[in-house]
């Protein structure tokens, strides 16, 4: 009984503060999910500038995180500053991850004190352990739920590793605060991981549904333009071959008629390509000129 009140006094913390961190990474979910739909609208940009901008937006959302802080106790405060940084690295990559870690770490930096190369430590890591995650997370098929918790448990190790860097000052302090820390590391990083994971499998679906009806409209009507173009060309033909024969075998006009029949031959290699269009492909604009499917790669003959 006295472990059982001893527990209910160390989760004393202000709700007020529970939903502010919360309604920020809320935020930044919804942020996120539209810059994403961006992102997979326009993939010709860089996927390095993708990853600086989002990992920008998830560095100041830790900052707030870092500002908005839980109290857990009288004058006693935690925050949720490593689940932006776990949860972005999960989803956009490494890349993301370290530059979220890397601008948080700077303010904690900025705000110096001794427990600074702690925080700036602790940041890193949790980018490093999120990276890790990440990749056992594509061995085993894609981030799970178990990949989150896994990844907020290893989180709380490296902060408790982070709060040894200060010596006897750093253990008392976390063994004050081990309870509140277990709960923000490992549920709140493994419940919003299968959040976010909704969110972007979500998204994926929406995603190839469009690519699916973007690739049968195309394929429609390359084909039904392909069945209008080949009529024509059946007419050309016939009328070059009926030609052909009434020319002397070396004039100049016979010449003229076998050219044309290689531009038949050319069109009607491109009418086949029109009917075998498996996917989509661009040939990228050039001046005034827009871009344009290519045919050739969308029919698989490159």
């Amino acid at each position: 009984m006295d472990v059982l009140r001893a527990v209910i006094a160390r989760l004393s913390v202000d709700i007020h503060h529970v939903i502010e961190a919360a309604g920020i990474v809320v935020l930044g979910l919804v942020f996120y999910s539209y810059a994403r739909r961006w992102f997979d609208a326009n993939r010709r940009i860089d996927p390095r500038l993708r990853a600086l901008f989002v990992g920008l937006l998830f560095g100041v959302l830790t900052i707030a995180l870092m500002i908005s802080r839980i109290e857990v106790g009288q004058g006693t405060f935690v925050d949720a500053r490593a689940l932006p940084i776990a949860l972005i690295t999960l989803v956009e990559g490494g890349g993301a991850g370290l530059v979220a870690a890397l601008v948080a770490s700077a303010y904690r930096a900025s705000l110096g004190g001794g427990g600074a190369p702690a925080g700036v430590v602790g940041l890193l890591a949790t980018a490093g352990a999120a990276t890790l995650a990440l990749a056992w997370a594509r061995r085993s098929g894609g981030v799970r739920s178990r990949h989150g918790f896994v990844l907020g448990a290893a989180v709380y190790v490296l902060t408790f590793a982070s709060f040894l860097v200060l010596g006897a000052r750093g253990f008392e302090l976390f063994r004050r605060d081990w309870l509140p820390l277990l709960i923000v590391s490992v549920i709140g990083i493994g419940g919003f991981t299968r959040l976010f994971v909704d969110v972007v499998n979500a998204q994926a679906a929406e995603a190839a549904r469009r690519d699916a009806a973007e690739l049968r409209a195309v394929t429609l009507l390359a084909r039904a333009a392909a069945h209008e173009i080949n009529n024509a060309l059946m007419v050309v033909g016939g009328g070059l071959a009926i030609l052909a024969r009434r020319l002397p075998a070396d004039s100049e006009d016979a010449q003229w008629a076998e050219r044309a029949r290689d531009g038949v031959n050319r069109v009607k290699d491109i009418v086949t390509r029109m009917n075998t269009i498996t996917q989509i492909e661009e040939v990228p604009g050039r001046g005034l000129l827009e871009p344009m499917l290519d045919i050739r790669r969308s029919s698989g003959s490159e």
